[in-house]
């Protein structure tokens, strides 16, 4: 039986629900806190044996605080057993949809300078229904230039969910 941390790191909620799963997947077993990256902030990282990582992506970004926590937390969590995935629309294309493929997983690894023991990416969500006026239509012109659904009147989710559960039973049995 393992201790382990799921930190989600989410702008609308569909990383939260994505760690949900993954928490759902590793509880058999295990004991497994699921923790906001603010919540996470308050907790000692000691007492967990393992901690995986999720982040969503906004505008070509993850968050500002998900840097900070990790520079914070580098040491413990290099001690640990633990793992990261990226969750950004950019992963609905085959040919961005894997760690090594991923711009942001790309990017985050060389702003973070932390190297997970096991990294993924999964597709996110476009919810145009529950965005702000702003972000619609941004994240609609990008939808447009990146040949992604620009109705806005739908959500459109693009997780592969087997792809999850993969990436949980990876975690499971090997880390």
């Amino acid at each position: 039986m393992s201790n382990i941390l799921i930190i989600y790191s989410t702008t609308d909620g569909h990383t939260k629900t994505i760690c949900e799963r993954i928490k759902n997947f590793l509880t058999n077993g295990n004991f497994v806190e699921l923790l906001s990256l603010e919540d996470a902030k308050k907790v000692d990282l000691y007492n967990f044996e393992k901690i995986i990582i999720g982040a969503s992506i906004r505008y070509g970004k993850h968050s500002r605080e998900l840097y900070k926590f990790i520079n914070l937390n580098k040491n413990t969590l290099d001690q640990k057993k633990n793992a990261f995935f990226s969750v950004n629309v950019v992963a609905r294309k085959p040919e961005k949809n894997s760690a090594e493929t991923n711009p942001y997983i790309n990017k985050f690894l060389r702003l973070s300078k932390w190297k997970p023991n096991k990294i993924g990416v999964f597709a996110g969500k476009v919810d145009y229904p529950n965005y702000n006026f702003f972000d619609k239509y941004i994240i609609k012109f990008i939808m447009f230039i990146t040949k992604g659904p620009t109705d806005t009147s739908q959500s459109y989710e693009f997780t592969d969910w087997s792809k999850v559960d993969d990436f949980s039973k990876e975690f499971k049995n090997n880390y």
